[in-house]
């Protein structure tokens, strides 16, 4: 099997975050083409922040696409000019004031490849501790707090963390570490 061959690019909108394009298609058995629409967006990253004592770093903010408050972990996009690990390290100072060292590279999804043109990728800060005050962008509003490490498979599983990304986050913290409730300093 082949990818789709890209016939025509039409850019549709440029939304300051992300650019909608209208891709027209050849399908790779038949030859016929076809209108897809595409969005055109920066990397994403994602951090699970785990303090010494094993405490997750967990934001709650208010996020327009569902009108709710989430629970999720650090996260955000990664700038023109950075790498998915210094964005990792800017976006957990800027929305929680922990810093971590090391930052570990955990995986890297492709959040729904159907529409959307860009990756995630998740890193582990596994020395997290708070160093510095936040500094959140003017829409930006954030709580920060921990929650136990051996509970997020309960807050995972009864709706209360409910970002898919996140819990794509803790898929790649689950094979990393043989358990999400494994101590950060357990053998792998």
């Amino acid at each position: 099997m082949r990818p789709y061959e890209i016939v025509e690019e039409v850019q549709l909108g440029d939304y300051r975050v992300f650019t909608l394009h209208r891709h027209t298609l050849r399908h790779p058995l038949r030859g016929s083409t076809h209108p897809f629409f595409v969005i055109n967006t920066s990397d994403w990253v994602n951090v699970i922040a785990i303090t010494a004592d094993n405490q997750v770093v967990l934001v709650r903010q208010p996020r327009a696409g569902t009108s709710s408050i989430t629970v999720e972990i650090p996260g955000g996009m990664v700038d023109t000019d950075e790498l998915p690990i210094e964005a990792a390290a800017r976006e957990l100072e800027e929305e929680t004031g922990y810093t971590s060292d090391p930052l570990i590279p955990l995986g890297t999804v492709e959040p729904n490849p159907a529409l959307f043109s860009n990756r995630c990728h998740t890193f582990l800060a596994p020395n997290a501790k708070p160093s510095k005050e936040q500094r959140l962008d003017d829409a930006e509003v954030i709580d920060v707090y921990t929650a136990p490490l051996d509970g997020m498979n309960e807050l995972l599983g009864n709706g209360t963390i409910t970002h898919a990304l996140v819990h794509a986050a803790f898929g790649h913290y689950d094979r990393h570490r043989g358990s999400i409730n494994s101590p950060v300093g357990a053998d792998s």
